[in-house]
């Protein structure tokens, strides 16, 4: 399903805004990376990515709304954890099943570990602004002991997922799908690529794993 405009109609969007936001409050503690501040951040960002990409705005920012409830689901999970509970709130709403299946489709191609150069533009927007959550220079100081957290991951495990999904996506030259996107944030995306390339030797430092056990 592509190319198609209006799929989904304002209240719609709203009703989806509202049932995942009273999700992430209610389970606020569970969701301290991906809360509604990160679903949020990225709906946003994927609205102005479609438009600017000519893809389907409201199916895209529905897309944003749910694309990781499967942190709900299970911890440390793959977007399609998520499917069955995705489905249930969008059919919640009122999105039209056919939809509902476009925008589960759109959740899961646009997942980092996975994507690749040719996905579809409604993934490529949900993508990047996803992407760009990761990206900016701030996760890393003041979100990534919230991943941890969230997650039960080690920082090794961390910093070897980051550097192992976003590493091919940087060096080809599809890490943003967006020119504008590229051009205005491929420098925090290099920055923040390096930092955790840098994290990941430093933690086969003995000393400096000395350090982290005795402030742990």
């Amino acid at each position: 399903m592509s190319d198609t405009t209006a799929t989904i109609a304002r209240p719609v969007v709203t009703a989806v805004e509202r049932h995942v936001r009273a999700l992430c409050e209610r389970h606020a503690a569970r969701l301290q990376f991906h809360g509604w501040h990160h679903v949020s951040f990225v709906r946003d960002k994927a609205a102005e990515f479609a438009a600017g990409n000519g893809s389907d705005v409201a199916v895209v920012e529905t897309a944003a709304l749910v694309h990781d409830v499967n942190y709900l689901v299970r911890r440390n999970s793959t977007a399609a954890a998520g499917s069955g509970l995705r489905l249930s709130i969008l059919a919640g709403a009122g999105v039209a099943l056919e939809a509902a299946r476009w925008i589960d489709a759109i959740v899961d191609e646009a997942e980092m570990r996975t994507r690749h150069r040719d996905i579809t533009r409604e993934a490529q927007a949900l993508s990047d602004a996803d992407t760009l959550f990761k990206a900016l220079p701030v996760t890393p100081v003041v979100l990534a002991h919230r991943y941890l957290a969230e997650n039960g991951v080690s920082l090794r495990e961390l910093a070897n997922k980051i550097v192992g999904e976003q590493r091919d996506p940087h060096t080809e030259g599809y890490y943003f799908y967006s020119p504008a996107a590229a051009a205005a944030y491929s420098r925090w995306a290099t920055a923040n690529l390096e930092l955790w390339q840098c994290i990941q030797e430093s933690l086969d430092d003995p000393t400096v794993s000395r350090l982290l056990t005795a402030v742990a």
